[in-house]
């Protein structure tokens, strides 16, 4: 307290100055109307500035939050998709006397979660990402995995809190996909060389194929739902020695910059791995 007593007592003339300043100024700006209204527009205009300035660090702030936001609205979305359901014996009837009903129930097929990227690599002979979801988040191997672009891979390992995923950037890396125009189905593979491409085989060259056609997720795979996003027709490699195509494919998914993705849970995998595993145990 003393030292403030010192400060306005060798500071007096300067601190009298300012205040009658200030309460002269008050006056002007009371009693004048167009120093008034000078004063207004300038007041309004810096409040504005101040305030867009605020907006702008409270925007970035709420990125993440928004981020989220998006990510479980696009969840949402895709559990939508009439591909994530199915309809067995949608031509059994039930006949009960002379009343026949229908017996058309849809049954979910695919639970998409969320799940953040926390590893990633794209330069290695297998790439791998790691997501911050595990067994606690009912993730288990052999699951899909999506980003909002395109496939990404699938699960090869879990723990508590974490999974890694085979990339589709892995040379182990198959999946069985189709061409947008046509249906004809072929395997994705990568062959090691660029991470910008992937190599789809098997496409008989009685099929109509153009650069920039679209390759999307076949019916035929139990990881994927289909009609995903797989990517798009870069290039058509010749091989006059084969009837088949060699097609050169730009994933739809940048790996070098995915951060949220979703993991595909196929409710419905179990039972179909149990029925073909004791169909191929028959003919062995």
């Amino acid at each position: 307290m003393r030292n403030v007593f010192l400060f306005i007592r060798s500071n007096f003339n300067f601190l009298f100055f300012l205040v009658l300043q200030i309460i002269s100024l008050s006056f002007l700006f009371r009693y004048n109307k167009f120093h008034e209204a000078a004063f207004m527009n300038a007041s309004t205009e810096i409040t504005g500035r101040v305030n867009q300035k605020f907006n702008n660090v409270e925007y970035y702030f709420q990125l993440k939050r928004t981020n989220d936001s998006l990510v479980n609205e696009n969840r949402r979305l895709h559990q939508a998709l009439k591909e994530n359901y199915e309809a067995p014996d949608s031509l059994r009837r039930l006949i009960l006397d002379t009343l026949r009903t229908d017996s058309g129930k849809t049954y979910l097929k695919y639970n998409f979660m969320e799940a953040k990227v926390v590893g990633n690599t794209t330069s290695l002979q297998a790439n791998y990402l790691t997501i911050h979801r595990g067994s606690e988040g009912h993730v288990r191997p052999n699951m899909g995995v999506v980003s909002p672009q395109g496939i990404v891979g699938t699960v090869v390992n879990v723990s508590e809190h974490y999974a890694t995923v085979m990339s589709v950037l892995n040379r182990q890396f198959k999946v069985v996909v189709k061409l947008k125009n046509g249906g004809d189905r072929g395997t994705i593979e990568w062959d090691g060389l660029s991470p910008l491409f992937v190599t789809l085989k098997n496409i008989p060259k009685s099929a109509v194929v153009n650069k920039g056609d679209t390759v999307l997720t076949s019916q035929t795979s139990s990881l994927f739902p289909a009609n995903i996003m797989v990517g798009t027709i870069y290039e058509i490699v010749e091989d006059n020695a084969s009837n088949f195509y060699t097609l050169k494919v730009r994933p739809s998914t940048n790996f070098y910059s995915v951060e949220y993705v979703y993991v595909i849970e196929n409710l419905q995998y179990e039972e179909q791995k149990r029925l073909e595993d004791s169909t191929r145990k028959k003919f062995q």
